[in-house]
């Protein structure tokens, strides 16, 4: 029953980024780059509404004193429909794009705005995490600035067994395999795993090997891997694939062994935290979104559900966090547009958004009392002790890579129908030419 509604949701978001291609012209009627009145800025985003609304809120107070208005849309399915409104000349002013790969591929067209003399960038690297700027920087200039944020170096676990259990938060990859031995020895299965999402079946596994390079590579390699540089048969690629086959394939390790990972849902495989009869396995590494999917799947509340971050490789080193965002990108120059993007960038935009949403904040300087519960804060300020951000490594390779090879290869090796060689050969090898 489970698996069916992630399935469900699945299907629902294909339909409806189809009904987003077909909508298109109806859509382009507002877009503030194609003409319309241009004291009126139009910002497109594919955010959840709580956060479009917020983020009107805010915009609204911000232009009260002005004889600007301020249109927030959301639409779907945002990174292809921005290119076809792009090829149309006919887009909005600013759009929030989820992808840095689609933001450089708009930058590429000639249709986005360097940001540099628009928004105050020292204030900003003083502000947000470190590495958000980098993000959405091409050829050494600013285009794409982040405005809400996920995180995805979390582990989260059944928080009043863990309590009891007296379990401690790892401060290195050393104490993290520490830990998932001492559960196994106190006879609990330490990890819960799943990979299967449809279509997009392998990507968990994505994430898990983005969080592991970034922490024994640093965020230089981790940015020359990203960009094929380094390749995936590398010495920082395979000693991450060391430490994931070590907590993953290790007898006992995970609930249902090694071959369940492929056809458990990935949101599916936290549930078994929260038995009745105690937890079927302890640990889980997922995203920021995740709690919402847990508290649905397994009826329990945010408040049952404890996390940590993601540890760094050494304690007390570099402490790196993967995530992911929506980047503001300019679309037209006028002086009203840029007026906006400048409000954009304001530290406390998400002020009312934080409240009523999922909405997390890049700015350090973010009051974290405004996150609707405990767990939203502590995901937070996870991700604002963090030294450095990277965004998600495979929305940043080619799509046929970091939506197609990466995910699939991955998926095949941890099926066992192939060896790490083949998997990692196989990855380089679809690395497009040009």
């Amino acid at each position: 029953m489970r698996l069916t509604s992630t399935r469900r949701r699945a299907a629902l978001a294909v339909t409806a980024a189809a009904l987003a291609l077909t909508t298109t012209g109806c859509l382009g009627d507002s877009g503030g780059g194609g003409g319309g009145d241009s004291n009126t800025v139009t910002v497109w985003m594919s955010v959840d509404q709580p956060i479009v609304d917020g983020f009107q809120e805010h915009l609204d107070k911000l232009a009260a004193d002005t004889d600007l208005t301020v249109k927030l849309e959301k639409v779907e399915n945002i990174n292809q429909l921005i290119m076809t409104k792009i090829q149309a000349n006919d887009t909005p002013d600013i759009a929030l794009i989820p992808q840095p790969g689609v933001v450089g591929d708009i930058v590429d067209r000639g249709a986005a705005f360097p940001l540099d003399d628009v928004v105050d960038v020292p204030a900003l690297e003083q502000s947000m995490i470190p590495g958000t700027l980098d993000t959405g920087t091409f050829d050494g200039k600013l285009y794409g600035l982040l405005a809400q944020m996920n995180v995805k170096s979390l582990v989260f676990y059944n928080k009043a067994a863990w309590d009891k259990a007296g379990y401690k938060a790892p401060e290195s990859i050393d104490e993290l395999n520490a830990l998932t031995e001492q559960i196994k020895a106190d006879g609990g299965t330490p990890w819960c795993m799943g990979i299967e999402s449809d279509t997009a079946t392998g990507w968990p596994a994505t994430d898990w090997f983005e969080d592991l390079v970034l922490r024994y590579g640093g965020v230089d390699t981790y940015d020359q891997w990203v960009s094929h540089e380094v390749p995936f048969d590398s010495d920082v690629v395979r000693e991450s694939a060391a430490e994931f086959e070590k907590l993953m394939f290790t007898d006992g390790n995970v609930l249902g062994g090694r071959k369940s990972i492929s056809s458990t849902g990935f949101a599916d495989a936290g549930y078994p935290m929260f038995d009745k009869s105690g937890p079927k396995c302890w640990l889980f590494k997922q995203g920021s979104f995740i709690p919402s999917f847990i508290t649905e799947g397994a009826g329990v509340t945010l408040d049952d559900i404890g996390l940590f971050g993601f540890p760094p490789a050494e304690a007390g080193g570099d402490n790196p966090l993967l995530g992911g965002g929506d980047l503001a990108v300019l679309l037209n120059d006028s002086d009203q547009a840029k007026q906006v993007m400048k409000w954009m960038s304001d530290p406390e935009l998400g002020t009312e958004a934080a409240p009523k949403s999922s909405f997390i904040s890049p700015h350090t300087t973010f009051d974290t009392s405004l996150y609707p519960d405990a767990l939203t804060a502590q995901m937070a300020q996870i991700a604002y002790d963090a030294t450095d951000f990277r965004f998600d490594g495979s929305d940043q390779m080619p799509g046929e890579v970091g939506a197609g090879t990466f995910w699939k290869e991955m998926t095949a090796w941890i099926s066992d129908d192939q060896d790490l060689d083949t998997t990692l050969k196989n990855i380089d090898d679809s690395w497009p030419s040009s």
